[in-house]
Protein backbone atom coordinates (compact mmCIF):
# COMPACT_ATOMS: atom_id res chain seq x y z
CA UNK A 1 0.00 0.00 0.00
CA UNK A 2 1.32 3.44 -0.80
CA UNK A 3 2.52 5.68 1.98
CA UNK A 4 0.17 8.50 2.92
CA UNK A 5 1.51 12.08 2.88
CA UNK A 6 2.98 13.38 6.14
CA UNK A 7 0.69 14.39 8.97
CA UNK A 8 -0.49 17.99 8.76
CA UNK A 9 0.91 19.70 11.86
CA UNK A 10 -2.34 21.68 12.18
CA UNK A 11 -4.08 18.40 13.02
CA UNK A 12 -1.82 17.54 15.97
CA UNK A 13 -3.80 19.44 18.67
CA UNK A 14 -7.07 18.01 17.35
CA UNK A 15 -5.66 14.46 17.44
CA UNK A 16 -4.55 14.99 21.06
CA UNK A 17 -8.07 16.25 21.84
CA UNK A 18 -9.55 13.16 20.17
CA UNK A 19 -7.35 10.85 22.27
CA UNK A 20 -8.42 12.71 25.41
CA UNK A 21 -12.11 12.48 24.48
CA UNK A 22 -11.90 8.74 23.77
CA UNK A 23 -9.93 8.11 26.98
CA UNK A 24 -12.54 9.92 29.04
CA UNK A 25 -15.21 7.40 28.03
CA UNK A 26 -12.99 4.32 27.56
CA UNK A 27 -11.18 4.30 30.90
CA UNK A 28 -10.12 0.64 30.94
CA UNK A 29 -9.22 -1.98 28.35
CA UNK A 30 -12.12 -2.98 26.17
CA UNK A 31 -14.44 -2.22 23.27
CA UNK A 32 -17.23 0.22 24.10
CA UNK A 33 -20.53 0.45 22.30
CA UNK A 34 -22.00 3.91 22.64
CA UNK A 35 -25.33 5.72 22.57
CA UNK A 36 -24.49 6.52 18.95
CA UNK A 37 -25.14 3.11 17.31
CA UNK A 38 -22.58 3.61 14.53
CA UNK A 39 -19.80 4.61 16.93
CA UNK A 40 -17.63 2.37 19.11
CA UNK A 41 -14.58 3.31 21.19
CA UNK A 42 -11.54 1.11 21.88
CA UNK A 43 -8.71 1.03 24.42
CA UNK A 44 -5.78 -1.38 24.88
CA UNK A 45 -2.86 -0.89 27.27
CA UNK A 46 -0.60 -3.41 25.55
CA UNK A 47 -0.06 -5.29 22.29
CA UNK A 48 -2.65 -7.97 21.47
CA UNK A 49 -2.61 -11.31 19.72
CA UNK A 50 -3.60 -11.35 16.05
CA UNK A 51 -7.37 -11.76 15.63
CA UNK A 52 -9.22 -12.98 12.54
CA UNK A 53 -12.14 -10.63 11.92
CA UNK A 54 -14.27 -8.97 9.25
CA UNK A 55 -13.88 -5.25 8.60
CA UNK A 56 -17.17 -3.69 7.50
CA UNK A 57 -17.90 -0.48 5.61
CA UNK A 58 -16.56 2.14 7.96
CA UNK A 59 -13.86 4.49 9.19
CA UNK A 60 -11.39 3.32 11.83
CA UNK A 61 -9.25 5.95 13.53
CA UNK A 62 -6.22 5.61 15.78
CA UNK A 63 -5.69 8.62 18.06
CA UNK A 64 -2.92 6.98 20.12
CA UNK A 65 -0.97 3.72 19.77
CA UNK A 66 -0.30 1.57 16.70
CA UNK A 67 -2.18 -1.19 14.87
CA UNK A 68 -1.55 -3.58 12.03
CA UNK A 69 -3.85 -5.45 9.67
CA UNK A 70 -3.00 -8.30 7.33
CA UNK A 71 -5.15 -8.55 4.21
CA UNK A 72 -4.07 -11.50 2.12
CA UNK A 73 -0.30 -11.13 1.94
CA UNK A 74 -0.33 -7.36 2.44
CA UNK A 75 0.65 -5.81 5.78
CA UNK A 76 -1.08 -2.51 6.55
CA UNK A 77 0.26 -0.42 9.44
CA UNK A 78 -1.36 2.66 10.91
CA UNK A 79 -0.88 4.81 13.99
CA UNK A 80 -1.73 8.12 15.69
CA UNK A 81 -3.56 10.51 13.40
CA UNK A 82 -4.28 7.95 10.70
CA UNK A 83 -7.62 6.68 9.47
CA UNK A 84 -8.45 3.43 7.70
CA UNK A 85 -11.44 3.34 5.39
CA UNK A 86 -12.93 0.06 4.20
CA UNK A 87 -15.69 0.10 1.62
CA UNK A 88 -16.73 -3.57 1.59
CA UNK A 89 -16.57 -6.42 4.08
CA UNK A 90 -12.99 -7.72 4.24
CA UNK A 91 -11.54 -10.73 6.08
CA UNK A 92 -8.38 -9.57 7.82
CA UNK A 93 -6.06 -10.40 10.71
CA UNK A 94 -5.80 -7.42 13.03
CA UNK A 95 -3.87 -6.62 16.19
CA UNK A 96 -2.44 -3.84 18.32
CA UNK A 97 1.32 -3.61 17.83
CA UNK A 98 2.27 -0.78 20.18
CA UNK A 99 0.55 0.36 23.37
CA UNK A 100 1.52 0.81 27.02
CA UNK A 101 -0.17 1.55 30.32
CA UNK A 102 1.10 5.12 30.10
CA UNK A 103 0.11 5.50 26.42
CA UNK A 104 -2.64 2.99 25.65
CA UNK A 105 -4.07 2.50 22.21
CA UNK A 106 -7.09 4.77 21.87
CA UNK A 107 -9.24 4.49 18.77
CA UNK A 108 -12.72 4.57 17.37
CA UNK A 109 -14.76 2.87 14.71
CA UNK A 110 -17.53 4.67 12.82
CA UNK A 111 -19.63 2.43 10.61
CA UNK A 112 -20.98 4.09 7.49
CA UNK A 113 -24.17 3.63 5.49
CA UNK A 114 -23.68 3.09 1.77
CA UNK A 115 -27.02 4.68 0.82
CA UNK A 116 -26.21 7.81 2.81
CA UNK A 117 -22.84 8.03 1.07
CA UNK A 118 -24.41 7.63 -2.38
CA UNK A 119 -27.11 10.23 -1.62
CA UNK A 120 -24.63 12.72 -0.17
CA UNK A 121 -22.31 12.35 -3.17
CA UNK A 122 -25.28 12.95 -5.48
CA UNK A 123 -26.41 16.01 -3.51
CA UNK A 124 -22.89 17.44 -3.77
CA UNK A 125 -22.74 16.66 -7.52
CA UNK A 126 -19.27 15.20 -7.09
CA UNK A 127 -17.51 13.69 -10.11
CA UNK A 128 -18.05 9.96 -10.40
CA UNK A 129 -14.99 7.71 -10.46
CA UNK A 130 -14.65 6.13 -13.89
CA UNK A 131 -15.80 2.54 -14.27
CA UNK A 132 -12.47 1.54 -15.71
CA UNK A 133 -10.57 2.78 -12.65
CA UNK A 134 -10.17 0.14 -9.96
CA UNK A 135 -9.47 1.40 -6.46
CA UNK A 136 -8.67 -0.61 -3.38
CA UNK A 137 -11.42 -1.38 -0.90
CA UNK A 138 -9.13 -0.45 1.97
CA UNK A 139 -7.04 2.68 2.37
CA UNK A 140 -5.05 4.52 5.05
CA UNK A 141 -4.78 8.31 5.12
CA UNK A 142 -3.70 11.01 7.55
CA UNK A 143 -6.46 12.95 9.28
CA UNK A 144 -6.68 16.68 8.74
CA UNK A 145 -7.68 19.09 11.48
CA UNK A 146 -11.24 19.61 10.20
CA UNK A 147 -12.20 15.93 10.03
CA UNK A 148 -10.52 15.32 13.39
CA UNK A 149 -12.45 18.16 14.98
CA UNK A 150 -15.69 16.61 13.68
CA UNK A 151 -14.73 13.29 15.26
CA UNK A 152 -13.96 15.04 18.56
CA UNK A 153 -17.39 16.66 18.49
CA UNK A 154 -19.03 13.29 17.85
CA UNK A 155 -17.25 11.61 20.77
CA UNK A 156 -17.83 14.53 23.12
CA UNK A 157 -21.53 14.41 22.22
CA UNK A 158 -21.71 11.21 24.29
CA UNK A 159 -21.47 13.48 27.34
CA UNK A 160 -24.73 15.15 26.31
CA UNK A 161 -27.09 12.18 25.88
CA UNK A 162 -30.15 14.41 25.55
CA UNK A 163 -28.71 15.84 22.31
CA UNK A 164 -27.46 12.65 20.68
CA UNK A 165 -30.58 11.89 18.64
CA UNK A 166 -30.69 15.40 17.14
CA UNK A 167 -27.00 16.20 16.63
CA UNK A 168 -25.29 12.87 15.91
CA UNK A 169 -26.86 12.51 12.41
CA UNK A 170 -25.74 16.05 11.53
CA UNK A 171 -22.15 15.48 12.65
CA UNK A 172 -22.03 12.11 10.87
CA UNK A 173 -23.20 13.74 7.64
CA UNK A 174 -20.48 16.39 7.99
CA UNK A 175 -17.92 13.60 8.45
CA UNK A 176 -19.16 11.88 5.28
CA UNK A 177 -18.94 15.16 3.36
CA UNK A 178 -15.35 15.69 4.47
CA UNK A 179 -14.46 12.10 3.59
CA UNK A 180 -15.94 12.52 0.11
CA UNK A 181 -13.86 15.61 -0.65
CA UNK A 182 -10.71 14.44 1.18
CA UNK A 183 -8.01 11.85 0.43
CA UNK A 184 -10.47 8.98 0.95
CA UNK A 185 -12.89 10.59 -1.54
CA UNK A 186 -12.17 8.61 -4.73
CA UNK A 187 -12.31 5.34 -2.82
CA UNK A 188 -15.62 6.29 -1.20
CA UNK A 189 -17.16 7.77 -4.35
CA UNK A 190 -16.66 4.51 -6.16
CA UNK A 191 -19.62 3.23 -4.12
CA UNK A 192 -21.76 5.62 -6.16
CA UNK A 193 -20.31 4.61 -9.51
CA UNK A 194 -22.76 2.28 -11.28
CA UNK A 195 -21.04 -0.62 -12.95
CA UNK A 196 -17.62 0.01 -11.38
CA UNK A 197 -15.59 -3.07 -10.41
CA UNK A 198 -15.84 -2.13 -6.74
CA UNK A 199 -19.62 -1.91 -6.90
CA UNK A 200 -19.92 -5.21 -8.76
CA UNK A 201 -17.62 -7.03 -6.36
CA UNK A 202 -19.50 -5.45 -3.45
CA UNK A 203 -22.70 -7.04 -4.75
CA UNK A 204 -20.98 -10.43 -4.97
CA UNK A 205 -19.62 -10.05 -1.45
CA UNK A 206 -23.11 -9.21 -0.16
CA UNK A 207 -24.46 -12.36 -1.79
CA UNK A 208 -21.71 -14.48 -0.25
CA UNK A 209 -22.40 -13.04 3.20
CA UNK A 210 -26.10 -13.86 2.96
CA UNK A 211 -25.60 -17.33 1.44
CA UNK A 212 -22.25 -18.46 2.83
CA UNK A 213 -23.64 -21.88 3.81
CA UNK A 214 -24.67 -22.62 0.21
CA UNK A 215 -22.45 -24.22 -2.40
CA UNK A 216 -21.36 -21.59 -4.91
CA UNK A 217 -20.12 -21.80 -8.47
CA UNK A 218 -17.73 -18.93 -9.11
CA UNK A 219 -18.74 -18.75 -12.78
CA UNK A 220 -22.39 -18.29 -11.78
CA UNK A 221 -21.45 -15.61 -9.26
CA UNK A 222 -19.43 -13.81 -11.94
CA UNK A 223 -22.39 -13.93 -14.32
CA UNK A 224 -24.68 -12.48 -11.65
CA UNK A 225 -22.58 -9.28 -11.58
CA UNK A 226 -22.09 -9.23 -15.37
CA UNK A 227 -18.39 -10.15 -15.44
CA UNK A 228 -16.48 -12.88 -17.19
CA UNK A 229 -15.12 -15.51 -14.77
CA UNK A 230 -11.49 -14.49 -15.32
CA UNK A 231 -12.20 -10.77 -14.90
CA UNK A 232 -14.34 -11.47 -11.85
CA UNK A 233 -11.59 -13.51 -10.16
CA UNK A 234 -9.00 -10.84 -10.90
CA UNK A 235 -11.10 -7.97 -9.54
CA UNK A 236 -12.27 -9.99 -6.54
CA UNK A 237 -8.71 -10.77 -5.45
CA UNK A 238 -7.49 -7.22 -6.03
CA UNK A 239 -10.33 -5.70 -4.02
CA UNK A 240 -10.63 -8.22 -1.18
CA UNK A 241 -7.16 -9.71 -1.05
CA UNK A 242 -8.44 -13.25 -1.52
CA UNK A 243 -10.33 -15.51 -3.93
CA UNK A 244 -14.15 -15.94 -3.86
CA UNK A 245 -13.80 -19.52 -2.57
CA UNK A 246 -11.38 -18.52 0.18
CA UNK A 247 -13.59 -15.56 1.10
CA UNK A 248 -16.59 -17.85 1.53
CA UNK A 249 -14.50 -20.31 3.53
CA UNK A 250 -13.43 -17.58 5.95
CA UNK A 251 -17.03 -16.45 6.37
CA UNK A 252 -18.05 -20.03 7.19
CA UNK A 253 -15.26 -20.57 9.70
CA UNK A 254 -15.82 -17.20 11.38
CA UNK A 255 -19.53 -18.00 11.75
CA UNK A 256 -18.78 -21.50 13.09
CA UNK A 257 -16.44 -20.02 15.67
CA UNK A 258 -19.11 -17.59 16.85
CA UNK A 259 -21.71 -20.36 17.04
CA UNK A 260 -19.46 -22.48 19.26
CA UNK A 261 -18.56 -19.52 21.45
CA UNK A 262 -21.98 -17.93 21.82
CA UNK A 263 -24.37 -20.88 21.54
CA UNK A 264 -22.14 -23.53 23.12
CA UNK A 265 -22.70 -26.05 20.34
CA UNK A 266 -20.22 -28.75 19.35
CA UNK A 267 -17.91 -28.56 16.36
CA UNK A 268 -19.86 -31.07 14.27
CA UNK A 269 -23.12 -29.15 14.64
CA UNK A 270 -21.40 -25.83 13.87
CA UNK A 271 -19.77 -27.33 10.79
CA UNK A 272 -23.13 -28.56 9.46
CA UNK A 273 -24.83 -25.22 10.10
CA UNK A 274 -22.26 -23.29 8.06
CA UNK A 275 -22.33 -25.65 5.10
CA UNK A 276 -19.64 -28.28 5.69
CA UNK A 277 -20.53 -31.85 4.76
CA UNK A 278 -17.30 -33.30 6.17
CA UNK A 279 -16.45 -32.77 9.84
CA UNK A 280 -12.82 -33.73 9.22
CA UNK A 281 -12.48 -31.18 6.43
CA UNK A 282 -14.01 -28.55 8.71
CA UNK A 283 -11.53 -29.38 11.47
CA UNK A 284 -8.56 -29.23 9.08
CA UNK A 285 -9.57 -25.89 7.59
CA UNK A 286 -10.45 -24.45 11.01
CA UNK A 287 -7.04 -25.47 12.35
CA UNK A 288 -5.35 -23.93 9.31
CA UNK A 289 -7.11 -20.58 9.75
CA UNK A 290 -7.15 -20.18 13.53
CA UNK A 291 -4.03 -22.16 14.45
CA UNK A 292 -5.65 -24.87 16.59
CA UNK A 293 -8.53 -27.41 16.38
CA UNK A 294 -12.07 -26.13 17.08
CA UNK A 295 -12.47 -27.35 20.67
CA UNK A 296 -9.00 -26.19 21.71
CA UNK A 297 -9.46 -22.80 20.04
CA UNK A 298 -12.86 -22.17 21.63
CA UNK A 299 -11.55 -23.15 25.06
CA UNK A 300 -8.67 -20.71 24.66
CA UNK A 301 -11.03 -17.95 23.51
CA UNK A 302 -13.24 -18.45 26.57
CA UNK A 303 -10.46 -18.34 29.13
CA UNK A 304 -8.13 -15.76 27.63
CA UNK A 305 -8.64 -12.28 26.30
CA UNK A 306 -7.31 -12.76 22.77
CA UNK A 307 -9.30 -9.93 21.23
CA UNK A 308 -7.92 -6.97 19.36
CA UNK A 309 -9.77 -3.81 18.50
CA UNK A 310 -12.39 -5.35 16.14
CA UNK A 311 -12.77 -2.46 13.78
CA UNK A 312 -10.17 -0.91 11.47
Amino acid sequence: MRNAPALNTLAVPAIAALAHAIGKFAQSDGDYKTAIPALSLHRRQGPTDPLHCIFNLGLGVVAQGHKQALMGSEVIKYGPGQSMLTTIELPVISHVTRATVQEPLLGLMLTLDSQEIVQTAADMQLPVVGREKQLRSIGVEWLDEHLTQDLVRLVELLGQPQLVAQLAPLIKREIIIRLLVGPHGPQLRQLASDGSPSQQISKAVSWLKQHFAQAVQVDDLAASVHMSPSTFRQHFRTITGTSPVQYQKQLRLQEARQLMLNQNIDAGSAAAQVGYESASQFSREYNRLFGSPPQQDVKRMRFTDASAVPGP
